[in-house]
């Protein structure tokens, strides 16, 4: 019997393998980042508070306004640079990076690198 795993199953086991390894600390939070078909979504949480400190998404309707599309990389891009700035006006400079199980190509990479050219340090 051969079992066949779907694109988002195998997703969600590549999202575990990586968070036992990633944790986010008070000094250094992780920066979580999930995409849909139609938004892009970001967060930085302390772990062992279990609390969103900032989050940024395509959702949101200023951000939404600026934008053409919800799911392109300018979208990523502008979610990025968002974040980052979002989390510099909190006092958070590093941050550890959460792909989510996504692969680090296209629109997550774009978003990492916004954030990065914002101040961030991964």
């Amino acid at each position: 019997m051969i079992i066949k795993e779907s694109r988002k199953e195998k997703r969600k086991i590549r999202h575990l393998r990586i968070r036992k390894k990633i944790l986010g600390t008070p000094e250094r939070p992780r920066l979580s980042v999930y995409k849909s078909l139609r938004y892009i979504y970001a967060q930085i949480i302390d772990d062992t508070k279990g609390h969103t400190l900032v989050s940024a998404s395509s959702l949101e309707k200023e951000l939404r306004s600026q934008l053409k599309s919800t799911d392109n990389i300018e979208a990523a891009q502008l979610i990025g640079k968002t974040i980052a700035k979002r989390a510099l006006e909190k006092g958070i400079k590093k941050v550890v990076f959460d792909r989510g199980g996504f692969l680090y190509h296209g629109k997550i990479k774009a978003l990492a690198d916004s954030a990065r050219a914002e101040g961030l340090e991964f």
